[in-house]
């Protein structure tokens, strides 16, 4: 039903923010990568997952579609709870999660608290596909995970800078993902 939420950043913890949207203050359940993203923001806008139960709807908000997304697949899995997908958007990046999946790494899921090695194989083996055929999820290439960062860290330093993540995000694609955060950042500022 929801999209996004944009607002004012009325309240936020590691674990919740609130967003006054038009005077409504909408609480959602957030992870500690977005609380890291928003935490000193006064707007924001908050990618939703919403599930409704017999009793209660809750609403789960992300700071990237993709994280969103990841949040998605994952609660996809049986035996996988919103709690436990958050947590382990807690404890490892969207960008970790695809790698341990892509490689197969099911004693790295395994790590995040409340993931045992039964779901953590079913995790692997059941997004196996879907992680590779999620357009803005795919592992790129099967590049390292380091390099990941670094595109992860230009990326945050350019949206920190003003730029649309979006923008920011289509000019770093196709650059080396070899090249130092900061020659990533300069390059990046050149195309923008």
């Amino acid at each position: 039903m929801f999209e996004y939420i944009s607002g004012k950043l009325a309240s936020v913890t590691p674990a919740t923010a609130v967003v006054d949207c038009g005077g409504v203050g909408y609480l959602m359940e957030i992870t500690l990568t977005t609380y890291s993203a928003i935490q000193h923001q006064q707007d924001v806008r908050l990618w939703v997952h919403e599930i409704i139960r017999e009793d209660a709807h809750q609403l789960y908000g992300f700071f990237s579609p993709a994280e969103r997304e990841m949040f998605r697949l994952l609660v996809s899995v049986n035996g996988v709870g919103a709690a436990t997908a958050r947590m382990m958007l807690s404890s490892l990046t969207v960008e970790e999660v695809q790698d341990a999946i892509a490689r197969q790494d099911a004693k790295l899921v395994q790590r995040v608290k409340g993931v045992g090695a039964k779901t953590a194989q079913r995790i692997v083996m059941e997004l196996q596909d879907k992680v590779g055929l999620c357009g803005q999820l795919a592992v790129s290439g099967g590049q390292p995970l380091a390099v990941s960062k670094n595109k992860e860290e230009a990326l945050g330093a350019l949206v920190m800078l003003g730029f649309p993540k979006a923008a920011a995000d289509k000019v770093l694609q196709p650059l080396d993902a070899t090249l130092s955060v900061e020659a990533l950042i300069k390059e990046a500022l050149k195309r923008l």
